[in-house]
């Protein structure tokens, strides 16, 4: 089963690393990436841009479209990971190898993934 592994911090927090802080957790979660992928088991990896960057579009009879994230929270979702595993155990598992890479704080949401296969023709 694919599981998305979101990995939440304070972007304050990740945002004021030096360049040389940030290289380091980044090699770091290269080896954890690089194992996952030689398994055969990493999909789609991406490191988010900041909020700043962010629109939410807010659900409504008139949807609404806003600049930034306005989550309700303290930790902004930086980035996820899609990866195979046999069960949730294992999941839990690669989280944690994931979070030992990062130098702070913070969380790793998992959740298993409903994959949809459109059927042929539908585009």
């Amino acid at each position: 089963m694919l599981y998305a592994i979101l990995c939440y911090n304070s972007e304050d927090v990740v945002g004021s690393w030096s360049k040389e802080e940030d290289d380091a957790v980044m090699e770091k979660l290269v080896v954890v990436t690089q194992k996952l992928a030689k398994e055969g088991r990493l999909g789609p990896v991406a490191r988010l841009l900041p909020t700043t960057a962010a629109t939410t579009l807010r659900k409504s009879k008139e949807p609404l479209v806003i600049d930034g994230p306005f989550a309700e929270t303290k930790e902004q979702l930086l980035g996820f990971f899609i990866v195979e595993c046999a069960d949730l155990d294992e999941a839990v598992e690669t989280a944690k190898d994931l979070a030992r890479a990062s130098a702070s704080e913070g969380a790793y949401e998992i959740r298993p993934l409903a994959v949809y296969r459109p059927a042929r023709g539908t585009p």
